[in-house]
This record gives structure tokens, C-alpha cells and sequence, in this order.
């Protein structure tokens, strides 16, 4: 490998090193059943703030949409990183995972493994039934490659087979890798650029499961287009002269504003030009990303398993860039930040297909399970999407998401701390359906949107709804933040039209 400047770190430098490090790879951990050759594999692709608005600069995605089906209703359960990553890993909203923020007393790496949920993610299930897992990229927020958690290695989750994960990798170049319980350090030359490592690993992940006649799981979690929105080299001057799209709520506040939104001014020149800057920047980063899964579905070919093999791509949450006069960021019900893509490919998947239905991130972990042949337990709250993928109608499918917020999220070391003019909403929850938004806020205010007429939610007619409609929506929201189990979400997921 072209890797220059590699160290292991001394605090990896403990009894029994050596002989881990001989491994060609090392293991985190071995399935132990033998699973039969013709399980498909799965290939996840989750990037980090990506919204809507860059596939169109992403070939080797709009090729997957064309291969296989794209979610048009899909949204997370909050639009912030380890709160979205934690539903998407266990198939749980955040009131069940208990993570709310990316750290503190309600969230962030120490929260999600403190609650026991590290023992019931789609990793551990699709391990159980005998395949490999691997992880590479951007786990949770506060997880640290050198830190043991009270063992004598770097901590490795259960679950994984393989595992190449980054702490801060924001920045694309100087970070560390825990690559199965030994830590690496990557500089910062061109070869280190953490999406092209990232799809080096995963290319031979790939190739080693295939010769291996292994049915396998392969996450891969770019840290881009995340901020700082560093591309490739080879990428820095593409896409001259673009701009932030100038959308209906570019630069424009929706009637009966909440409070925490009210206050903000039109975006000044330089605001503007800065969030054009950063539009192009992040263009730019994921440009590697789109490599990366051209590279990864080169390598299926290669191996002889692409028509055996799934292929999920999607983002952890979406991004506003000058909406409602909020400079970059994330975190509100706004479609711009809840509403992302979600494309999967893959045996019996209709090619080109569209589908409405709501479903969330939530649904992503029983979709692996049951690609695997492994049973859902009914803690989880999520539904499998596979039928819908494959063309099934769904007749009865739920009719609401919900979105669950805990903010200001303003927290001096979180990367994803923002001040008013980002956007620091505070603490909500919302139901989101085909034709509306509905927000609770924690101080009593509410939004609602009519998105059959107001698709980019100018028009907040939360104190215009009849007192009938406003106790419906109460009782209905109510209902869905207070399920528990797979049975009752879906139930409290059939909300008012």
C-alpha cells in the first residue's frame, strides 16, 4: 500500500500486538456458523450531511437509481449524525436507543454502547447467521480509535468481523484508523485521502469474502461531504462557478416563524458567498465518494457476486444551505434536513423504480436482517423495506415518520454545534407524511406545513388549524413517541391524514 508516514500509536503498544498485527488481516471477531454460499451480500454506503441536492453530481448513484429503487419518502429520525446513526444500526427511534445528541448525558458513542445497544445492531444479528462484517469509515460521535474501554486492545464493537474506523476524520488527511485493535496513523499525502483509503479497503474486503465463498456485510461511512469539505486533489477545480441552489426558501423566513428561527436577518453578501463556496466544496468532496462505489461494484464484478449482492447508498442526514436565512448546517424538521435518499439495488429489485411509501432509517436494520435470513426481534421499531424494493404494493404501509429532536445543540467540541444562524432549534418532535409537517416544540410553539401546497414550507397555518385537527395531531404525535416495540410503532405510525 502507498501509505507513507504511518506510526502505531503507543497506546496500542501492549502484550500481544505483534502477534495480532502478523494477521493478514486481524480479526475483530470470527462468525462461528457456517452460513450457505448463495446468502446475499450487502453493501452499505452511508455518507455524512449529505442532502438531495448533490446527487445530481453523483453519476455512479443516479446509475444505481436506474438499477434498482429509490425511497422518495424516506427521512431520519433526527437530522443529526449520531442519533440517526444510532436508529440506522439498531432499527430504533432515539427514544428507545436513548441517544438524542452527538454526546453528553443524552447521546454520543458512551451513551449508545452504555445502553447495551452495541449487543442488538444488524451486525451481531447478520454475524450470528454467519456472515463476515466489516465496518470502515465514521462509527459514532465521541468513539476514539486508541481508546480500550477498560480492555487491552482498542476497542472493537461486537458484531464486526473487520473494522477500519476513524475518530476525526473530517478533515480527509492527518487521522488515526483502528484497523482491527491496532491503531495507524495516516499524514497527509494524497494516498492517505481518507475516502480513497477507505475504498482500497473495502475493494479487498470484498475480494478476500468472495474468495472466501463468505456471505458478507460491508458498511463503508464516509466522513464527506461533512465539513470541512475537503476534496480530493484531483478534484479541487471541478465544477467552476457553482452556486448554493437559490430555492423558493433561499433567503426567506416561513410566516408564523418559531422563535428560535424568527429573529434571523436576510443573509448578508457575505454569507451568500461563503454558502457558494461551500456548495462547491462539497460537490467536489463527494466526487470521491461516487468513485468509491464505482470502485466497490467493479470489485462484485470482478469477483463474480454483483448479482448476488445488495447495494444500499443513503446519508446520515440532509443539509440547508441558506433556506429559511439559515447559513450551512442541519438539525431542523425542514425537509431540507430530514429528507434524504435512500437507493438500493440488488436481486429482484425493480430497475428505475420510485417508491413513496414513508419509511425511515429505522427500517434499514430489519432490511438486513431479513436479506440474511435472520429474524427480527420485536424491540425493534423498524419494518423491512425488501417487498417494497421488490415491487410488492403495501396498502396498509404506516402513514407518518417521526422526528425527534433534543437542542440547542451548541456544545463547544461537537462538530455539528451550531449557533442561531445555523439553525439551533430547540428540543421538538415532529410527524412528517406524504402531504404535511407537523413540529411540537418543547416551549409550546408549533409549525405546520401544508406541503401539497407549500412544498418548501413558507406558510406555517399551525394557528389556523381547528381545534379538533390540533388534538388529533397532539394524540397522534403523543402516541408515536411513547411506542416501544415493533407492533405498537407500527401502529402509532398510521397517523392522521
Amino acid at each position: 500500500m502507498a501509505i507513507t508516514k504511518r506510526r502505531l500509536l503507543a497506546t496500542t503498544v501492549v502484550a500481544g500486538l505483534a502477534l495480532l498485527a502478523a494477521w493478514a488481516p486481524a480479526r475483530a471477531a470470527e462468525p462461528s456458523p457456517t452460513p450457505t454460499a448463495t446468502a446475499p451480500n450487502i453493501i452499505f454506503v452511508l455518507v455524512d450531511d449529505l442532502a438531495w441536492n448533490l446527487v445530481q453530481y453523483l453519476p455512479q448513484v443516479r446509475q444505481l437509481q436506474s438499477e434498482g429503487a429509490t425511497f422518495t419518502n424516506y427521512t431520519v429520525t433526527d437530522s443529526l449524525c449520531c442519533p440517526s446513526r444510532s436508529s440506522i444500526l439498531t432499527g430504533q427511534f432515539p427514544h428507545d436507543t436513548g441517544v438524542f445528541t452527538n454526546g453528553g448525558d443524552d447521546g454520543g458513542f458512551a451513551v449508545f454502547k452504555g445502553r447495551g445497544n452495541e449487543n442488538r445492531t444488524f451486525a451481531t444479528v447478520l454475524q450470528g447467521k454467519g456472515y463476515r462484517t466489516g465496518f470502515l469509515g465514521k462509527y459514532l460521535n465521541g468513539y476514539l480509535p486508541a481508546d480500550t474501554q477498560g480492555g487491552a486492545l482498542p476497542y472493537v464493537p461486537p458484531g464486526w468481523s473487520e473494522w477500519y474506523v476513524a475518530g476525526n476524520g473530517y478533515p480527509e488527511y492527518n487521522y488515526d484508523l483502528n484497523e482491527n485493535h491496532t491503531v495507524v496513523h495516516y499524514g497527509s499525502q494524497p494516498a492517505d485521502y481518507l475516502t480513497n483509503v477507505l475504498s482500497r479497503k473495502g475493494k479487498d474486503f470484498i475480494q478476500r469474502s468472495a474468495a472466501a465463498n463468505t456471505p458478507f456485510l460491508l458498511e463503508v461511512s464516509t466522513f464527506a461531504p461533512h465539513s470541512p469539505f475537503t476534496p480530493a486533489n484531483q478534484d479541487l477545480d471541478d465544477f467552476p462557478g457553482l452556486t448554493a441552489p437559490r430555492t423558493a426558501a433561499y433567503d426567506r423566513l416561513p410566516t408564523n416563524p418559531p422563535s428560535w428561527l424568527a429573529g434571523n436577518g436576510p443573509l448578508t453578501a457575505q454569507e451568500k458567498s461563503t454558502l457558494d463556496t461551500n456548495f462547491r466544496k462539497r460537490a467536489q468532496s463527494v466526487q470521491a465518494v461516487d468513485r468509491l462505489i464505482g470502485n466497490l461494484r467493479a470489485q462484485l464484478t470482478t469477483s463474480g457476486i454483483a448479482d448476488n449482492t445488495y447495494v444500499v447508498f443513503s446519508s446520515d442526514n440532509g443539509f440547508h444551505m441558506g433556506e429559511y436565512r439559515l447559513t450551512g448546517g442541519k438539525q431542523t424538521a425542514f425537509d431540507t434536513d430530514v429528507r434524504v435518499p435512500l437507493v438500493v439495488a440488488g436481486p429482484g429489485v425493480v430497475p428505475g423504480s420510485q417508491r413513496a411509501e414513508i419509511v425511515q432509517n429505522i427500517d434499514l436494520a430489519p432490511t438486513f436482517q431479513r436479506i440474511g435470513a435472520a429474524d427480527v426481534g420485536t424491540h425493534v421499531d423498524g419494518r423491512n423495506l425488501l417487498p417494497l424494493a421488490q415491487g410488492e404494493a403495501a396498502p396498509s404501509w404506516r402513514t407518518g415518520a417521526l422526528i425527534e429532536h433534543h437542542g440547542p445543540n451548541q456544545a463547544a467540541d461537537d462538530p455539528d454545534a451550531q449557533d442561531r444562524r445555523n439553525g439551533s432549534p430547540i428540543t421538538y418532535e415532529a410527524l412528517r407524511t406524504a402531504t404535511y409537517t407537523y413540529v411540537e416544540y418543547s416551549n409550546g410553539e408549533r409549525e405546520y406545513y401544508d406541503r401539497t401546497v407549500d412544498p418548501h414550507q413558507l406558510d406555517n397555518i399551525a394557528a389556523g388549524l381547528s381545534a379538533t385537527r390540533r388534538a388529533a395531531l397532539h394524540d397522534a404525535l403523543a402516541a408515536y413517541v411513547a411506542c416501544h416495540s415493533h407492533s405498537a410503532c407500527w401502529t402509532a405510525g398510521h397517523v392522521p391524514a
